[in-house]
């Protein structure tokens, strides 16, 4: 039986590299039998964590806010594997993927915690212009550790610029094989 996957995928544009990245990982994973759930999160409506710490996991909407989270919040739950997909911007995943990560906190708010642990486990897309990924490599190590989430691995693709720069390089196949070894 296929896992089910859901990808965060926090890029602007909906033909971009990051998500020709995702496009490919989400071949290998159906391939290998799983169910992927991609949200495109630039098209959503996700508003900032306010930090109110009224959240609630138990209940069926875990936030008080009422955005678009309302669709991410069952699927995280019930998935085995997150996936966060972005380009990176300025040493770090973009405000997109960063809003909807700090809002999941709502999941681990009241008398249960439904996010940390729990089996899941992660994997990291990224598209770049550059190669500086150390800085968010460590944001996303401490994120695994305190998520208790095991680390599938990553696929970082720098010198992808324009749209279309990452047609025809190695990290797509990389993609396509990082999907297709969860099973």
């Amino acid at each position: 039986m296929g896992k089910k996957i859901v990808i965060l995928n926090g890029s602007p544009r909906k033909k971009g590299n990051t998500s020709a990245l995702v496009k490919s990982f989400t071949e290998g994973a159906e391939s290998a039998g799983n169910t992927v759930t991609e949200f495109f999160l630039s098209g959503m409506d996700i508003h900032g964590c306010k930090g109110c710490f009224g959240g609630h996991s138990s209940r069926e909407y875990p936030c008080v806010q009422k955005d678009d989270m309302a669709q991410i919040y069952p699927a995280v739950r019930e998935s085995d594997v997150v996936v966060l997909a972005t380009p990176l911007y300025y040493w770090n995943m973009s405000g997109q993927i960063r809003t909807a990560i700090d809002r999941l906190f709502a999941l681990e708010e009241g008398d249960g915690n439904l996010l940390r642990g729990h089996d899941r486990s992660s994997a990291l897309l990224m598209a770049a212009e550059g190669n500086g990924f150390d800085d968010v490599l460590l944001y996303y190590d401490h994120l695994m550790e305190h998520l208790r989430w095991k680390n599938l691995g990553h696929v970082l693709a720098g010198g992808n610029g324009d749209v279309g720069d990452i047609e025809g390089k190695p990290e797509l196949k990389q993609a396509y094989e990082l999907g297709r070894s969860i099973k």
